[in-house]
């Protein structure tokens, strides 16, 4: 017997569809899974976007309430000035002058007399001298 020949079979022409029909369908899934994670993106930047407005918003308001409860309140007592030393210290030489004195910056600063720049070039200051 001898093949055909011109058009294919029955069985080939359904061969030939399953593919096209597998291609088409792979395609299809793969655009759709693309188009889905497009969405899911924008979802993300959509709900990231809202996240910041509303923190931007909480913290205006948060600002907005401490600038009315300071608007309230009495002014604070001017801070009390530092106790003098009962007797003066004995001169100290060198290292131990420095120590002292760095000592007595710290304090200060500790207590809100003294803000961080004025610390930090009383200390250059002193550091300098020695």
């Amino acid at each position: 017997m001898r093949g055909r020949r011109g058009r294919p079979g029955l069985l080939g022409l359904a061969a030939r569809t399953a593919v096209v029909a597998g291609t088409a369908n792979a395609v299809s899934g793969r655009a759709q899974a693309g188009q889905q994670a497009k969405a899911q993106q924008a979802a993300e930047a959509a709900a990231y976007r809202q996240q910041q407005e509303a923190a931007a918003q909480a913290a205006a308001t948060q600002a907005a309430v401490a600038q009315a409860l300071a608007a309230q309140a009495p002014p604070p007592p001017p801070p009390a000035a530092p106790a003098a030393p009962a007797a003066p210290p004995a001169p100290a030489t060198g290292t131990d002058a420095m120590i002292a004195a760095l000592e007595r910056l710290a304090a200060l600063h500790a207590q809100g007399i003294l803000t961080d720049e004025e610390l930090t070039q009383q200390k250059a200051r002193i550091l300098a001298a020695g």
